[in-house]
């Protein structure tokens, strides 16, 4: 989604022509609770031409299939214990969350104060707690 109608807001190399109202309205155009159901916002600056067609190679798919693998061997050998259809970490359910995707006192505090300043509803706060725990694993 842009960012405004004129689709320069907060741009680096464009002035926005869009005034101030009418940039919070088009904003306003996607619910709360449809924004609740979104787990990851990230805005995305544009990329000059030069940067997308240069011969500069990427990470290579072997490289990334080798983490990947690393890191369900590490939820294989996690859920391995118990006698579950758990194979990674997408397949748990709250209660396999809760056991193994605890916070530290640090991370609720974190998460705390997210909801209070963010506002946060139940089901985002829900989507936050599992992410964190997943990363904590």
């Amino acid at each position: 989604m842009n960012p405004c109608p004129c689709g320069y807001y907060q741009s680096d190399q464009n002035p926005c022509t869009c005034a101030p109202a009418v940039v919070t309205k088009y904003q306003k155009r996607i619910s709360g609770p449809l924004l609740d159901r979104i787990d990851i916002h990230i805005e995305v600056p544009r990329v000059d031409y030069e940067k997308l067609s240069g011969d500069r190679m990427g990470e290579t798919s072997e490289s990334i299939r080798k983490r990947v693998q690393a890191a369900r061997n590490i939820q294989q050998q996690l859920f391995a214990s118990m006698q579950s259809d758990i194979i990674c970490n997408a397949d748990m359910r709250v209660g396999e969350i809760r056991q193994f995707c605890k916070l530290q006192d640090e991370g609720q505090s974190l998460m705390r104060a997210a909801m209070s300043q963010l506002n946060l509803s139940a089901p985002s706060s829900r989507c936050e707690f599992t992410n964190v725990g997943y990363w904590s694993l």
